[in-house]
């Protein structure tokens, strides 16, 4: 939402001729530079391809993303996961443990459905 109401939401004029003349459901994505353009409700069912800086992203519009802006689909970064073989083993170690957690709270489970059966017969 632009910071003044009287402004009203804003997209690329572009954009929105390439949305009239188009059908929802093309496999060809719509190709846009316009990262600040607003998410229309005509935009459901289309494929905008926003770029990102490097590459164009493909973005599925569904009705949850109207009032948002299309940039907010097309990450711009990439997350470098920092550390080596610490870090590593370190994640391994969660891992192992939540499913170690997981398991027992399965086996207590059963040993209470097993204590209800019996207390029943």
């Amino acid at each position: 939402m632009s910071r003044s109401l009287k402004k009203g939401p804003f997209c690329a004029e572009s954009l929105l001729k390439k949305i009239k003349n188009s059908r929802p459901g093309d496999k060809k994505p719509i190709k846009t530079w316009s990262r600040a353009s607003t998410i229309f409700p005509e935009m459901v069912g289309f494929t905008i391809a926003v770029h990102n800086g490097k590459e164009h992203l493909p973005v599925f519009i569904t009705e949850g993303m109207v009032g948002h802006k299309l940039g907010e689909f097309s990450p711009t970064r990439k997350f470098i996961v920092h550390g080596g073989r610490i870090a590593k083993e370190q994640e391994m170690a969660v891992q192992e443990a939540e499913k170690q957690k997981l398991e027992s709270a399965k086996a207590t489970e059963e040993g209470k459905g097993e204590a209800a059966l019996k207390k029943e017969s």
